[in-house]
């Protein structure tokens, strides 16, 4: 809809033609082949945008790219592990050698050990923190820097959780993963905002997925669901309209923020 607004005390004439359009903007998601990365791609691409799909499982990203561009989409499967840095580098190259210039990173990566902590093997830390941390970071800084070269600005939105400020049954090494994403963020977005790089993270609260569907059928995970305010699970596309807005040019005014969308678990 669109419609023209007087302002009473000055005068001032403005269209509300404010729009989530993502056409000619090329976003990069990263663990785009299974839950929430799967869903982020879908919602950019049926906006308009040109996406580069990333993550580990080839026949995953294949199928997923199938899908999109039978749907009039513009994509690009790139294999990425993000704990490997030569890895993100090849990754931001195929994307700018395919579609040119990168004005979105949906920076969303990332696995869990779920266990207690005096059993978290050095490995399964480095594990958790490598991809979490380690690569969200060095993701993100190698498009930013793409995007500050550019002198174009961008958005850049980081996936954490609300275990970056909510203590998480046996996740501690997730939530501190999730914690550090919180601070990275805000210190990127203090670094970049000259700029006009917008960096912002959303924590979503339980969400069903592949990962964790079997969990919430049993006994025990349907007692967690009891003790939430609503007393259900979040839906993928509870973070539809955040990831558009931080896209696009209608969250310009955010940097820095993080921004919970947990349907109240975390209350």
């Amino acid at each position: 809809m669109r419609g023209l607004y007087q302002d009473g005390e000055i005068g001032m004439t403005f269209s509300a033609a404010a729009t989530q359009d993502l056409t000619g903007k090329v976003a990069i998601v990263t663990g785009a082949t299974s839950g929430l990365g799967r869903r982020f791609a879908q919602i950019l691409s049926a906006a308009g945008a040109t996406l580069v799909v990333t993550g580990r499982r080839v026949e995953k990203l294949e199928s997923l790219t199938a899908e999109l561009k039978e749907s009039g989409g513009r994509v690009l499967p790139v294999e990425l592990d993000v704990t490997d840095i030569n890895s993100i580098e090849q990754c931001v190259q195929a994307a700018e050698a395919e579609f040119g210039a990168i004005d979105v990173l949906v920076n969303n990566a990332g696995m869990n050990v779920q266990a207690f902590a005096v059993d978290i093997t050095p490995e399964e830390y480095d594990a958790v923190m490598s991809t979490n941390l380690r690569g969200a970071f060095f993701m993100a800084t190698r498009v930013g820097k793409k995007m500050i070269d550019r002198g174009e600005g961008g958005s850049i939105i980081n996936i954490a959780s609300m275990g970056a400020h909510t203590v998480l049954p046996a996740l501690a090494t997730y939530c501190m993963s999730k914690a550090g994403i919180a601070m990275m963020t805000q210190s990127l977005a203090h670094e970049w905002a000259r700029y006009r790089v917008n960096v912002n993270a959303i924590c979503p609260g339980y969400i069903e997925t592949e990962i964790n569907s079997e969990w919430f059928g049993t006994d025990g995970g349907k007692r967690q669901i009891k003790k939430w305010p609503r007393r259900r699970l979040g839906q993928d596309s509870d973070l539809d309209g955040m990831v558009l807005l931080l896209a696009s040019a209608q969250g310009r005014g955010m940097t820095g923020t993080v921004l919970s969308i947990d349907d109240g678990q975390s209350l």
